[in-house]
């Protein structure tokens, strides 16, 4: 199995500004995320960055990286560009690991990268588990997606998927005729796919749930998703996620 990382980095964030550079346990983020990273079976591993304060880090730390431009509107069209920096080919598998999950397990990068080569009518892959909270499922911040037989994706939502409607007052999900899972934000992509991803018109679908994902979707084409039986250690978004973070990796020192 060969594939390569490429990490996005941006430094702006409104919820916690310069996040990738935040120090965790003597380190940049982005760095601790590339270290996890080159922990898969990843070829290679590149940051793909939008700052030269970020290429500085990685450079300092000896993290392979590339300058993007500024103005990309998603990590997806970030990493179609750094694609083209590395003249990677288009039968070549790229994962994309987001520049805030510095507790990302390098076995699901590994099995994210296997499932797209496992699944040759698929232009992506991804990843998800079984939602056991009842509150979670509930929850529009909690994206949720259903399958078909084959694995591949039939739809994302932050509504309940699926509907139960039979269901019984108090009745676990773990009963559902079809399984209840929760998306993880992790992506592989065939890079013909990638750099072809910018171009598509965007979908009605899309902005409805505001999930990109959609548009893949949407034009016909097919995601195929792993379902590993743990939760994943949640990213970095807050300034709470962040002290959460330093605080394992503290009790681990």
């Amino acid at each position: 199995m060969s594939f390569c990382v490429i990490i996005p980095a941006r430094l702006a964030s409104t919820r916690l500004p310069n996040k990738p550079l935040a120090d965790i346990a003597g380190l940049p983020m982005v760095v601790r995320v590339a270290r996890q990273a080159q922990r898969s079976s990843a070829a290679r591993v590149v940051v793909a960055a939008d700052h030269p304060a970020i290429i500085q880090a990685c450079h300092d730390h000896g993290v392979e990286s590339v300058l993007t431009r500024q103005d990309h509107p998603s990590g997806s069209d970030r990493l179609a560009e750094a694609c083209a920096q590395l003249s990677l080919h288009d039968e070549e598998v790229v994962v994309n690991v987001q520049g805030d999950e510095p507790l990302i397990d390098p076995a699901l990068i590994d099995a994210c990268a296997r499932t797209l080569q496992e699944h040759s009518a698929c232009v992506m892959s991804t990843a998800a588990h079984p939602l056991e909270s009842e509150s979670d499922w509930l929850d529009p911040n909690v994206v949720k997606v259903v399958l078909d037989r084959q694995g591949h994706a039939l739809y994302f939502s932050r509504s309940p998927l699926p509907a139960w409607r039979d269901r019984r007052a108090g009745q676990p999900l773990a009963d559902a005729p079809s399984p209840v899972l929760r998306h993880i934000g992790l992506y592989a992509y065939r890079v013909h796919f990638l750099r072809r991803f910018p171009t598509l018109q965007s979908s009605p679908l899309e902005h409805a749930e505001m999930l990109e994902q959609l548009r893949v979707l949407w034009h016909g084409h097919r995601i195929a998703v792993h379902v590993c039986d743990q939760i994943p250690a949640g990213g970095v978004d807050t300034p709470q996620d962040l002290d959460r973070v330093r605080a394992f990796m503290a009790s681990r020192s």
